[in-house]
């Protein structure tokens, strides 16, 4: 009886290279993928991580600072006479925002271009 069978030897031959090119195959496909979901990624107005960690960094300080401030105003009119904490100074503009006289002057109309007229001047 043979040991040794060509036959056997080759076909683990091939199959050994088959494995090798099968994993080349995988290699290439990941790298493939990767370039596709990167380009596709990039495409799109995805952020990084760092700028979305930078951002959520600034957005934390501005909570902070918005506490303390809102902390301040409270100790501040804690200080004050009773009844003048919640009143806040009204502007003539913000009073009478429809009306012409915050807009500078009489209003113009205009009409509608979809209706075929001309606007007036």
């Amino acid at each position: 009886m043979q040991t040794r069978n060509s036959m056997l030897d080759d076909l683990a031959r091939v199959a050994a290279g088959a494995l090798g090119v099968a994993a080349g195959m995988r290699k290439e496909a990941e790298e493939l993928l990767r370039q596709r979901f990167a380009s596709v990624m990039g495409s799109e107005d995805f952020v990084t991580r760092e700028e979305f960690d930078a951002v959520k960094a600034m957005a934390a300080k501005a909570r902070a600072a918005n506490e303390d401030l809102e902390a301040r105003l409270v100790q501040l009119e804690a200080g004050l006479p009773a009844g003048t904490a919640t009143k806040r100074p009204t502007t003539k503009r913000s009073r009478v925002e429809g009306s012409s006289k915050a807009a500078g002057g009489p209003k113009r109309q205009t009409a509608s271009p979809a209706r075929g007229r001309k606007p007036k001047t």
